[in-house]
C-alpha cells in the first residue's frame, strides 16, 4: 500500500538522531563489558553539547539503552533540563496486556517520539512474534516511531516484520549492524534492499564505527556498506546518526560526521540538510 510521512517544511538544522545518556552502574549496564572500559562511566548532556556545539550539531535525539519504563522517565527528565535533547525514543514493555494503559500515561509527555526495544539481545526471528508486532502496531494510535535494533543476521524477521507493519513509522539503527571487521556484506546487502522495499522504513547512518575493527579501520572500510544503503533507501530516508558515546570505543565523533560530509560532498546542499537533520525533523515529528 502507498504510505508516505506527513509534508514539512524542513530547514537546515543539524540533528543527530542517535544518542545514548547514563549513569553508568555495573549491575544494571552488564552489557558494558571490561574490554569497553571508556564507557564505564557516566555520560550525561552537558559532556555532549561541548561536542555538538563544535561540530556544528544543533539538537540529538536521545535514544533508550535499558528496558525499563524509569529508563524512559531518566530521559524525559534530561530533555526537560537540557534543550539540545529534541526528541526521546524509550523503552516501553511492548507485549503488555496492558500496553495501550501506558502509552497513554507516557502520552504526558510530547517529547517521546518513539520507542524501541533491544531485539539483538533476543532470539533471531523475535520480530516475527504476533503479540510483539500487536504492540508496535499501537504505536501508530499515538504517532510514535519504532527503532529496530538487529544484528544483520536478525534481517530476515525484521524484513516479515515491516511487511506487516505497512502503516509504522520504522526506522533501521545501525544499518542493522554489518560485519565490517569481517568484511561481510553480500547476505546483509540483499537483506538491506529487501526491507528498503518497504516505504514506511528508514535507515540511520550510525553505528559502523563499532562494526569495524575498533580504532584500526579506513575510511574506505565504510564505503561499500554506505553505497548499499544509499542505493537502497534514497537521500529522503537517511538519517545522520552518531551513536554517542558508543562511538567511542573505535574513533571520536567529529572523525564520523567528517566521513559522512566527505562522502555525502558531491550532493545538492537540500539534499545534505536532508540527511543531516531535515529527515530527522520529519521522522521523529520534532
Amino acid at each position: 500500500m502507498d504510505w508516505e510521512l506527513p509534508v514539512k517544511n524542513v530547514s537546515a538544522m543539524v540533528i543527530d538522531s542517535h544518542v545514548h545518556f547514563w549513569n553508568y552502574e555495573k549491575k544494571k549496564d552488564a552489557w558494558i563489558t571490561d574490554d569497553m572500559s571508556i564507557l564505564q562511566d557516566d555520560f550525561h548532556p552537558r559532556i555532549l553539547a561541548g561536542t555538538l556545539a563544535r561540530n556544528g550539531v544543533d539538537g540529538c535525539i536521545a535514544v533508550q539503552v535499558a528496558q525499563s519504563e524509569l529508563e524512559t522517565h531518566y530521559l524525559v527528565e534530561l530533555a526537560k533540563a537540557y534543550p539540545i535533547i529534541s526528541g526521546v525514543v524509550g523503552w516501553i514493555d511492548l507485549l503488555d496486556d496492558e500496553l495501550e494503559k501506558r502509552l497513554e500515561y507516557f502520552s504526558q509527555y510530547p517529547v517521546i517520539r518513539g520507542w524501541r526495544h533491544v531485539v539483538q539481545a533476543e532470539p533471531d526471528d523475535f520480530l516475527r512474534n504476533k503479540k510483539f508486532q500487536q504492540g508496535v502496531r499501537a504505536l501508530h494510535a499515538h504517532d510514535q516511531s519504532y527503532d529496530i535494533l538487529i544484528y544483520a543476521l536478525q534481517l530476515p524477521a525484521a524484513i516479515d516484520f515491516a511487511s506487516n507493519l505497512p502503516d509504522q513509522r520504522l526506522i533501521l539503527d545501525h544499518c542493522g549492524k554489518p560485519e565490517i571487521s569481517a568484511k561481510k556484506i553480500d547476505e546483509w546487502k540483499a537483506g538491506i534492499r529487501d526491507i528498503a522495499q518497504a516505504p514506511n522504513v528508514y535507515c540511520k547512518l550510525s553505528g559502523l564505527f563499532t562494526e569495524a575493527t575498533w580504532k584500526k579501520w579506513s575510511v574506505a572500510d565504510f564505503y561499500p556498506y554506505l553505497d548499499t544503503v544509499v542505493e537502497a533507501f534514497g537521500i529522503d530516508r537517511l538519517l545522520f546518526g552518531s551513536d554517542w558515546p558508543v562511538i567511542l570505543l573505535s574513533g571520536i565523533y567529529v572523525q564520523w560526521k567528517s566521513l559522512l560530509e566527505k562522502y555525502f560532498k558531491d550532493l545538492k546542499e537540500e539534499d545534505r540538510d536532508k540527511i543531516f537533520g531535515g529527515n530527522a525533523r520529519i521522522f521523529y515529528q520534532v
